[in-house]
């Protein structure tokens, strides 16, 4: 459940921040702000789905998940390869999420 709330919440955190970027860098009308707004509500309940007592962990642990997705989106809405860079850094940061979520406590 939590990598399918990571997931979930990665792609409307991904897409509400992108709705503003194509208004305020690629032109487009004010009215990608709507669905943008809509889309990082739903991220943020989205994270209140993960089963962990600690905002901050949880949060952490998605931080990961984020850059990951980021790169993924990179490459599928936005027709940019990945380099080597990008998906070392991804894979810095999904081994860190992994740290965060399976660390014994």
């Amino acid at each position: 459940m939590t990598l399918l709330a990571y997931a979930g919440a990665a792609l409307a955190e991904i897409a509400g921040c992108f709705a503003f970027w194509a208004w305020l860098r690629l032109g487009r009308s004010a009215w990608w702000t709507l669905p943008g707004l809509a889309s990082l509500a739903t991220f943020a309940a989205l994270l209140t789905l993960v089963d962990n007592p600690a905002a901050g962990r949880a949060f952490a642990a998605y931080g990961g998940v984020y850059v990951a997705g980021s790169v993924l989106w990179l490459w599928l809405a936005e027709s940019q390869r990945p380099d080597r860079w990008d998906l070392a850094g991804s894979a810095i940061c999904l081994a860190g999420t992994a740290v965060i979520l399976l660390g014994r406590r």
